[in-house]
């Protein structure tokens, strides 16, 4: 079924870069989040209504907030394909991940809700009524939201939405809450006891829980989290592979919302090569992220000198050197200028964010490990904190 709406309503389903098939697949998402959400709460609430169920009212009203949540990524979807204008150059895509917060926002609502009927239930029980219709009409609601919640999973996971993804972790938490409810009705049947109430407050908890994590995940790149392992490991794969690229360092990745994503980094090329080839190879690279992957990126030149020998034996010492202080230490553009009575050293050493040693403790530390070498040497260390885990070449 998800693969045959895919292909009834999304033109061109594979190229999920596009801003516009990445629109549709948001769009199908949400219109059948919301058609199916207002079927299974007008089911529910019709049975809780009729049979005393406050925790299958809960459920119906869980639904319809459901279907409210399908609303607001629809508009968000809307709002986040908005081509970019004066004021927003970088376009509007961060809207996605404001949809997906309000989602998880939603989520926690709910649960507080359902939370305060559940301990209204549990001080002032009530017996609810056991009908194999009610059985009927909460089965179906299970299998219903966990095709939902496998269809927005899928659809999420293909084109990297933290809004679908959360929409699919809401169906799984309605699984889990009706199943609940037929559970603690079955068992209310069986041994006379209220347990209608209790079952709600559990499913309030867990609903709580997963809202709670919703919210860090969907706030993460509003707040500018580190970009994912992958893409950087990526773009290092791509650029390392480009003739006579020598070292990537100095990545930074800027994060405007889904296909709205910008790069900088600093390749090393050789020193001695015709300047105009290199120029050439990096626009070359620069033009294959956008053709291929929709990234802007941008490459800073760094020449090396690989000619002398000396100079390139010292390199490759000094980052090997380096790690036997922390496996994480690197560095580079290293330059040499000698003097009468010392040689200095010149290079830039990266550094992770919440390293454990300060930029003080490790210049004093390498500065060591060089003396050790040669006591004419004299370090000048520029210190630069990373902002993307990728491999760095020496």
């Amino acid at each position: 079924m998800t693969e045959f709406l895919i292909r009834r309503f999304v033109p061109d389903p594979d190229n999920t870069a596009d801003p516009a098939v990445r629109t549709a697949y948001g769009n199908l998402a949400s219109i059948t989040g919301i058609l199916c959400n207002l079927l299974l709460a007008l089911g529910k609430l019709a049975v809780g209504l009729v049979f005393g169920s406050i925790a299958i009212v809960a459920d119906a009203l869980n639904n319809f907030s459901d279907a409210s949540s399908s609303v607001i990524s629809l508009l968000g979807f809307k709002l986040a394909s908005k081509p970019a204008d004066d004021d927003h150059p970088y376009g509007h895509a961060r809207y996605e991940y404001l949809a997906g917060l309000a989602v998880a926002v939603m989520v926690l609502l709910i649960g507080v809700e359902l939370a305060q009927s559940s301990v209204g239930k549990i001080l002032d029980p009530t017996p609810v009524a056991f009908s194999l219709v009610t059985v009927g009409v909460l089965a179906g609601s299970i299998l219903g939201k966990l095709w939902l919640a496998a269809f927005n999973r899928t659809v999420g996971g293909r084109i990297r939405s933290a809004t679908l993804i959360a929409a699919a972790a809401d169906s799984r938490n309605d699984v889990i809450s009706t199943s609940a409810v037929l559970a603690a009705m079955v068992l209310s049947h069986l041994t006379h006891l209220e347990l209608d109430g209790w079952m709600g407050l559990g499913v309030a908890v867990f609903i709580l829980y997963s809202g709670v994590n919703l919210v860090r995940d969907t706030l993460d790149p509003l707040l500018g989290a580190a970009p994912d392992a992958a893409l950087t490991q990526h773009i290092h794969d791509r650029v390392m592979a480009a003739p006579g690229v020598l070292g990537v360092h100095d990545l930074i990745v800027h994060d405007y919302g889904p296909g709205r994503q910008f790069a900088s980094l600093h390749v090393e090329m050789a020193a001695e090569a015709d300047v105009l080839e290199s120029h050439d190879v990096i626009d070359n690279i620069e033009r294959a992220f956008w053709e291929e992957d929709r990234l802007h990126v941008v490459i800073h030149y760094d020449p090396i000198v690989t000619g002398d020998e000396a100079v390139s034996d010292l390199r490759a010492w000094l980052g090997r050197e380096v790690k036997t202080i922390d496996p994480v230490l690197s560095v580079h553009d290293l330059r040499i200028v000698p003097g009468r009575t010392h040689t200095n050293l010149i290079f830039d050493c990266v550094t992770p964010p919440d390293f454990a040693m300060s930029d003080l403790e490790v210049k004093q530390a390498i500065k060591r490990l060089v003396q050790q070498r040669d006591p004419s040497y004299f370090c000048v260390i520029n210190m630069e904190h990373s902002f993307a885990a990728i491999p760095h070449e020496n």
